[in-house]
């Protein structure tokens, strides 16, 4: 690895997440971007990466939190490897910003020679989806329980239906597996709203979604949600439990995180600006609204709390992948 690209991502130190907050709206003050700055997405527009970064551009203008616009840009394709190596190439420049999730880890670990986690400045996380687990209404599966006692007693029968292998969906259900000792069959579509069709047409047994893609079919008496798949319940879903209510420990958090980061040598200033910006961005009703209408916990990561935070991910992703015999 470059021992220039490597460096600016080891000056970030690990501190209090309030003295971060504080340092950054500090330096935020003596630097503002002169020109648009670019949000790049790896995804086409309508996704999800898509329309978080399009709030939060929305977000910026209407709350006047930067002095230039903030325009999103998509660069799709390679899952995720085309915006990956495009921001890589804007070495230094301050007004890109690129939204990363899961696949800003999984893609380089799979694709041997893109640019790494290590090429680029931490910003900030601002989010986590939230999983769950999710069945016919119909289905005789009621619990968690009946759930895996049918996978026990007919190994690779259950089928688990995901987005694509090596997705956040697939690892859940594999390490839900790994966890309880039982065996599903494991169905890959191209994305999670086929899974959910599939679902909906009795053609497999369970998903492990984003709630919020799904509610209009929970709600609609179509879907049950069997647990979710994090720290707290949902205020949507109050009754549900989560899986460590059930004693389930799935061994890791996979969940998929949402924030940001710029391109190597990006000065320090530009990045704890940005720092601030996001954090302010986090503050506004309309955030607000956004996270409870999309299930996603929210939690501000500074750059120095990032960047732990990639390191550990991404350990536990190569690890889990490397078990999926994924990796090349």
């Amino acid at each position: 690895m470059n021992a220039a690209l490597v460096q600016p991502f080891r000056r970030f130190a690990l501190i209090p997440l309030c003295v971060a907050a504080v340092a950054a709206s500090a330096i935020g003050a003596e630097w503002r971007p002169a020109q648009p700055v670019k949000l790049v997405v790896h995804t086409s527009p309508g996704s999800g990466a898509d329309l978080f970064a399009r709030h939060i551009a929305e977000i910026i203008k209407q709350g006047a939190l930067l002095p230039v616009a903030a325009e999103v840009v998509n660069k799709g394709g390679g899952g995720g490897a085309v915006a990956i190596n495009f921001l890589a190439e804007r070495r230094g420049d301050p007004t890109h910003l690129m939204s990363v999730t899961n696949v800003f880890l999984t893609t380089p670990l799979r694709q041997k020679g893109l640019p790494t986690y290590r090429d680029f400045r931490p910003v900030a996380v601002m989010a986590h989806d939230t999983n769950a687990i999710q069945v016919l209404a119909t289905s005789p599966y009621r619990t968690i329980k009946d759930l895996l006692d049918a996978a026990r007693a007919q190994p690779k029968k259950v089928a688990h239906a995901f987005g694509a292998f090596g997705g956040t969906d697939h690892i859940i259900g594999y390490q839900l597996g790994k966890a309880t000792g039982v065996q599903f069959n494991y169905v890959a579509f191209k994305g999670g709203g086929e899974a959910t069709t599939a679902l909906l047409g009795g053609h497999v047994d369970f998903v492990t979604g984003n709630p919020g893609e799904t509610r209009a079919h929970v709600q609609a008496g179509k879907l049950r949600v069997l647990a979710v798949i994090g720290e707290k319940r949902l205020p949507v879903f109050p009754e549900v439990p989560t899986l460590k209510e059930l004693g389930v420990n799935l061994g890791g958090t996979f969940a998929v995180f949402r924030g940001f980061v710029a391109a190597a040598d990006v000065p320090r200033e530009a990045v704890d600006a940005y720092a601030a910006v996001l954090r302010r961005v986090m503050d506004a009703p309309a955030w607000k609204r956004y996270v409870a209408d999309n299930d996603l916990a929210e939690e501000y990561l500074g750059p120095a709390q990032m960047a732990r935070f990639l390191e550990e991910r991404n350990a536990d992703l190569a690890r889990v992948l490397g078990e999926l015999a994924l990796l090349k």
